[in-house]
């Protein structure tokens, strides 16, 4: 395999482990609407449904805390194949459970895996990427995630039509096997070259830079050592700083990076998403969809379709503008959806059921709702579903990336706890005024990103510094791609072939650079370099 091809075959074995988080989305999802579930465990409502699926989200509190350490000391993928061992545990608890308590342990338990895995796949996945492929290959998180909310969802739909406990049973028990593979698989991935030239391995740094960004593995490649020395540099300056890690996250330098990292996490819950997953059958049950459980599937398919244009072109894109318009055309779909909530629905006449507020008699604004919750799904799909994985690792130091990536992952799933617990009982109490909430955080998220959150496409991770130090005026970040742009590429690119150049002593390489430069800005230095040598 070439270089790329290489990147990109780890990266989607390692997606696996978001895979697991879009499993255990639909554990719940696709069974809090059978009657099986609900003869089993006593018709939970309310806080005891939320604490169900929150207890998910307190134990990956826990393990997303406790993936810096673990990934720091025994590297990334070892630590992801200890989260795999978590899962396995938890998925047979919830599938042997014999009440409420025993399901949340085993949800606790399996909720210390996607916490250690939320975090550490999209660091690793940044460490092994190149700058220009790096929003897509940690988008592979994403998309596992959607195709793992997509896939359990039809097994659960499928196993429903079982009239016996196993119409759960067996479906929690299958999650196991994602896990199983994702092991295994991490035992012929290479360690994060970042991670190894923490620990001084250099001799492995330079070989696993060769296998991933060379067809034939050359240690002697000019872009392999210069990202090599550009690593080396890194680690260099970061240890002179001689500065406490845990420290050092709450200082004037980092502390910024940190707090839009968690910002950015927070948001992706505060926006509604994964409540319109959890809990999408209640809402559409209060819109007077007759086969809510079958309308939902629609949703996870689109889900999935709609990850993968900004899987492909997150890289042209960029950050902000898909962050910006997508929580703006989110709040729109909120307000609409409870709008009309508000105007078309009454109170629910049945009494102990999740909907108190239901639209009787108007199928054309249950139609509508229908319809605003999957544009609501597609437009987080396009926009925020991959960048909330992706900007927490690239915008960290080395030295504390696992650390500030941990505490970003802990505050989406502080958040999450959140939503999960809280959400049965709000759409029992507040019904449409709920989304109203949703729609008022998704404006609150586009005035953050507005005002704080800097561009970071085609930069290198080591050229963060210089963009969060001494970077321009976020509003300039809104301009196209022109000649000043160009320019700017144009000398990163001369810096990163002037670094080759010095390390194979061809300094008539960046003299040919230079020269070149001047006369046509639409250069490609890196085919001089290749042709020079």
């Amino acid at each position: 395999m070439t270089g790329p091809l290489n990147v990109y075959s780890i990266s989607i074995f390692v997606a696996l482990g978001g895979a697991l988080f879009g499993f255990d989305i639909s554990s719940v999802a696709g069974v809090v609407g059978t009657h099986q579930y609900t003869t089993f465990y006593g018709n939970p409502l309310g806080t005891t449904q939320g604490s169900i699926t929150g207890a998910m989200a307190a134990g990956s509190i826990v393990g997303a805390l406790s993936s810096s350490f673990l990934g720091d000391k025994f590297s990334r993928k070892i630590s992801i194949q200890i989260g795999a061992v978590f899962w396995c545990i938890g998925a047979t608890i919830q599938s042997a459970s014999n009440g409420v308590a025993m399901l949340i342990a085993g949800r606790v338990i399996a909720g210390l895996c996607v916490g250690l895995t939320s975090a550490l796949v999209p660091i690793y996945q940044t460490e092994i990427a190149p700058r220009k492929l790096r929003g897509r290959i940690v988008g592979f998180q994403m998309f596992a995630i959607t195709c793992g909310i997509m896939i359990q969802y039809f097994i659960q739909y499928g196993c429903s039509f079982i009239n016996s406990e196993a119409a759960f049973r067996i479906p929690w028990a299958i999650q196991t096997i994602p896990a199983v593979i994702l092991f295994f698989s991490l035992f012929f991935l290479p360690y994060s070259p970042r991670w190894l030239a923490s620990k001084d391995r250099w001799d492995e740094v330079l070989q696993v830079l060769a296998f991933l960004r060379t067809a034939n593995e050359n240690t002697n490649d000019p872009l392999v050592i210069a990202e090599y020395r550009e690593i080396e540099d890194q680690i260099r300056s970061e240890r002179e700083a001689c500065s406490n890690s845990y420290r050092e996250l709450f200082s004037q330098k980092i502390r910024k990076r940190l707090f839009i990292s968690m910002a950015v996490q927070m948001w992706s819950q505060l926006i509604g998403m994964n409540v319109m997953m959890y809990y999408i059958v209640y809402v559409l049950k209060s819109a007077g969809i007759a086969n809510a459980r079958f309308a939902s599937s629609i949703q996870y398919i689109i889900n999935v379709a709609m990850t993968v244009p900004c899987l492909l072109w997150i890289d042209r894109w960029g950050r902000r503008p898909c962050l910006l318009i997508g929580a703006l055309v989110m709040s729109f779909w909120h307000f609409l959806i409870g709008g009309l909530l508000m105007r078309y629905g009454e109170p629910n006449p049945v009494l102990n059921e999740p909907e108190t507020w239901i639209v009787v008699g108007h199928s054309a604004v249950s139609r509508t709702i229908l319809a605003c919750s999957y544009l609501f799904v597609a437009t987080f799909a396009v926009s925020w579903a991959p960048i909330s994985w992706l900007y927490p690792p690239e915008i960290a130091p080395v030295r504390v990336r696992a650390k500030s990536v941990a505490v970003a992952a802990a505050t989406n799933w502080a958040a999450n706890f959140a939503l999960g617990f809280g959400v049965p009982p709000l759409l029992r109490s507040i019904s449409w005024r709920m989304f109203f909430v949703f729609g008022a955080f998704c404006i609150a998220a586009f005035i953050h990103v507005l005002l704080a959150v800097p561009e970071t496409k085609q930069r290198t991770i080591e050229e963060m510094d210089e963009i969060f130090e001494h970077g321009e005026p976020l509003w300039k970040t809104f301009r196209a791609m022109g000649e000043t742009d160009r320019l700017d590429k144009l000398a990163r690119d001369i810096e990163l072939c002037a670094a080759a150049a010095s390390i194979l002593q061809a300094p008539q390489v960046f003299n040919h650079l230079k020269s070149s430069s001047t006369a046509d800005s639409e250069v490609q230095p890196l085919q001089i370099l290749k042709h020079d040598n």
